[in-house]
């Protein structure tokens, strides 16, 4: 009697635990692992791909926690983040602009960055306050319309830096501008453990984990101060919020310049460990990846968390990393590129449908 209801505990411990987790997520996960156990077995170097899925997560987790804000204050998702990695490339190309080298262009490229956010975020969010139940919809314009915008602003600002302008006319951005002498690989050379001496692929970037640990540890504080707090109730129930006496509107309005603040910071550490700035289309797309991952981490359209952030990035880096890479190994072809398009959309559609469900 004792072993069956111990049993029938178990099993219910069990039940709660991968509910909690949900099923989708973890069918997603045993695919990766399943991943990672026919890399060695279709001649891929295990402990490359372990560096290259490690890379992709340290570039894209910022972005990720970009989506937490919004989402805590009602805001949904943020679909308008093209505005924050705009104020990132404006600060990347005007630090360059202005003569910064190696570490200080990285560290000036957050200060530039950051009087573009608040403005874009700024504006965003009165927008966003204006048309309350259709802010997602609203966002995708933004985002793709600003991106639009800049591919004419990138020729027509009056960039000089021989670095970043076309050569044989001497003005307008290139499409891609190298960072090497600037922020190229600024961060994840920081306490970089490299085990190549010992005969093992794998490298560490240790510095750019730790720069996203410090963002999503002030993230985490910041939710459990009182002005996070009230951003939690706004996004919860904004009657009872506006009745507790809590600035509905100013609370959606900072949660949206956070969130932009943090694009912004996002891509300037995708693009040191990238090691170029693309401009003009480049960002068209990269909130899709961003809001997938979140969805997939466990997070729905009012509620996410740090370790939504974490899990979703690690699952969908990790898919677009390695399925194509062990997938062309198997069937000796160059596909690589047309599965990475499947993975990456496949996924971004699944999230998208089940945006309204968090973690069920």
């Amino acid at each position: 009697m004792d072993n069956t209801t111990n049993t029938l505990a178990e099993q219910s411990k069990l039940r709660r635990l991968v509910n909690s987790y949900g099923v989708p997520r973890l069918i997603i996960t045993g695919f990766l692992l399943l991943m990672f156990i026919l890399a060695p077995v279709a001649g891929v170097d295990f402990a490359t791909q372990i560096t290259n899925v490690i890379n992709r997560f340290s570039w894209n987790a910022i972005m990720v926690l970009a989506m937490v804000p919004m989402i805590h204050s009602g805001c949904g998702l943020n679909f308008g983040l093209p505005l924050g990695i705009i104020s990132g490339l404006l600060g990347a190309t005007l630090s360059i602009e202005f003569g910064f080298t190696g570490g200080m262009s990285f560290l000036m490229a957050i200060v530039i960055a950051t009087p573009f956010a608040l403005v874009l975020g700024g504006g965003y969010g009165w927008m966003l306050n204006k048309i309350k139940g259709g802010e997602m919809m609203v966002a995708t314009y933004v985002g793709f319309s600003s991106v639009s915008f800049m591919c004419m602003m990138w020729l027509l600002l009056p960039y000089k830096s021989p670095t970043m302008v076309w050569g044989f006319a001497g003005k307008g951005l290139r499409t891609t501008i190298s960072l090497e002498g600037f922020y190229d690989q600024f961060l994840a050379k920081f306490l970089q453990i490299d085990l190549n001496r010992f005969g093992i692929n794998l490298v560490i970037p240790t510095g750019s984990l730790l720069f996203f640990a410090l963002l999503a540890f002030l993230m985490w504080v910041f939710l459990h101060t009182k002005t996070g707090t009230a951003m939690t109730a706004v996004g919860s129930n904004p009657t009872f919020a506006k009745a507790a006496g809590i600035s509905v509107d100013k609370t959606r309005l900072l949660s949206v310049v956070l969130s932009t603040w943090l694009g912004a910071v996002g891509i300037l550490l995708y693009e040191q460990g990238f090691g170029f700035v693309q401009i003009y289309m480049a960002p068209l797309n990269m909130a899709f990846p961003a809001v997938a991952a979140i969805l997939i981490g466990g997070a729905s359209v009012n509620k996410a968390s740090i370790t939504n952030v974490i899990i979703g990035t690690i699952l969908y880096q990790g898919l677009v990393t390695m399925t194509p890479t062990v997938m062309n190994a198997i069937v000796h072809l160059d596909i690589s590129e047309v599965i990475r398009i499947i993975v990456s959309n496949g996924m971004i559609v699944y999230a998208l449908t089940r945006k309204t469900e968090g973690g069920k």
